[in-house]
């Protein structure tokens, strides 16, 4: 089963690495993807820009409304995700009790992706 890993923290307790020190600090991100990879349990992940630079789409009564940031005002922001495929829900918290974001605090949310059928032809 697919599951993403949705990683939230309070991006203001955040700086990103200066670009000298980045390899060091993505090191811990590498080895953590290395070992999903070894599990067969590896999809995707990416960490998502700033919240500032979101733009929210709604639907309201027919006509679509943008604005900038993201959708509601919350204490942890989402920071990126990864996407596993999992044998169970164990298995994925298990994956997600080593996401090296949880280092800063904040959350991990582990929710399974909903299966659909194929879409006809």
């Amino acid at each position: 089963m697919r599951y993403l890993l949705l990683i939230y923290n309070q991006e203001a307790n955040f700086e990103p690495p200066a670009p000298d020190n980045l390899e060091t600090a993505l090191k811990p991100w590498w080895e953590y993807q290395g070992w999903l990879e070894e599990k067969g349990w590896y999809m995707a992940g990416d960490a998502l820009q700033r919240t500032h630079t979101a733009t929210t789409v709604r639907g309201t009564e027919g006509n679509m409304v943008t604005s900038d940031g993201p959708f509601a005002e919350t204490k942890e922001q989402l920071g990126g995700f990864i996407m596993v495929d999992c044998e169970n829900l164990d298995d994925a918290i298990e994956a997600a009790s080593r996401i090296p974001a949880l280092e800063w605090g904040g959350s991990i949310e582990v929710r399974p992706i909903q299966e659909f059928p194929s879409r006809p032809s």
